[in-house]
């Protein structure tokens, strides 16, 4: 069979609100017994799945011409194994291209956008309607894509995890981390709510949030008004930026390296002293995990492999 083809498409879903309301209280009238109840609009729950439910059969419909296809859905992504061909197409908010590209390696990846109206969709600039055009360049190799740096946390044990946006290093629950940060020869020891290792994707997200919030406490401080001029890193930067969040100074812990830029020549890496609850996980997905306890080391760097987003 023709390779171009014969190219697996897996399409990636993900849960409506409504779907996920429905499965917390088993029926879709108990779902809005229960909204209702608190005096939100129940209407709209179900707009938002009716509208991402129709753009959903539209991929299908269109897939099921094509032929050679599997929809699967985002909860299954960490055990899926992607096929060196596949064309993966995301069909859901701009999360959910994070939450996919960070499992593949190379392969192209579609976002498109089930809701225009409600979805800004900076990762998801095509809609259901444009699929056929652009499958039929993504199978031919010829239409263009953003290269996308990606972030990776490798343990001691030899266990790893990839980040698009960003990792956190830090406790499970709201207590405090203890660990030794370690960037070139500078190292110290800190306690905090954990660290934020962003990469130019993710540095428009919470690094800015982290970065926007220290700077107004300082400002209210110094009594000073300035504008924040913040510029976020290029999709592509071949380096990382990471944040300690609300760094507690002491007699034994310091807060001298909280923010900074780590590049591919220069180490970083962080060696944890909580006995447990440690963690380490990457774009948002708690559920997804390394154990960061007392005695593991994490090397932090610039990930071998790039994402690659169909523009």
């Amino acid at each position: 069979m023709d390779r171009i083809v014969d190219r697996k498409v897996v399409l990636v879903t993900r849960h409506t609100r409504l779907e996920e309301l429905i499965g917390r209280f088993h029926t879709a009238a108990q779902a809005k017994f229960y909204v209702e109840h608190l005096g939100a609009d129940f209407s709209d729950y179900e707009k938002e799945h009716a509208t991402y439910v129709a753009a959903k059969q539209a991929m299908v419909d269109y897939l099921e011409i094509r032929g050679h296809y599997q929809v699967i859905d985002r909860s299954f992504l960490s055990n899926f194994l992607f096929a060196e061909e596949d064309i993966v197409i995301a069909l859901g908010q701009d999360g959910l291209v994070a939450n996919i590209m960070k499992y593949l390696k190379g392969q192209p990846l579609i976002g498109v956008n089930p809701d225009p109206y409600r979805y800004d969709g900076i990762l998801l600039p095509f809609d259901t309607k444009d699929i056929p055009s652009i499958m039929s360049d993504v199978s031919r190799d010829i239409r263009p894509f953003k290269s996308i740096t990606m972030a990776k946390a490798s343990l001691s044990d030899g266990q790893t995890l990839y980040a698009v946006n960003d990792l956190f290093i830090g406790p499970k629950s709201h207590t405090s981390a203890r660990y030794e940060v370690r960037l070139g020869k500078q190292r110290e020891v800190q306690s905090s709510s954990g660290i934020i290792v962003s990469t130019g994707l993710g540095s428009t997200a919470w690094l800015k949030s982290i970065v926007t919030g220290a700077y107004r406490i300082a400002g209210g401080y110094a009594h000073a008004d300035v504008p924040l001029k913040y510029n976020p890193m290029p999709w592509d930067a071949a380096y990382l930026q990471f944040a300690v969040r609300e760094p507690f100074p002491s007699k034994t812990s310091q807060t001298t390296l909280v923010y900074g830029r780590v590049e591919k020549q220069t180490g970083f890496s962080l060696l944890s002293l909580m006995p447990e609850n440690g963690v380490i996980f990457s774009d948002g997905i708690e559920s997804d995990f390394l154990a960061f306890n007392s005695g593991t080391e994490a090397a932090i760097g610039v990930a071998e492999r790039n994402g690659c987003l169909v523009i």
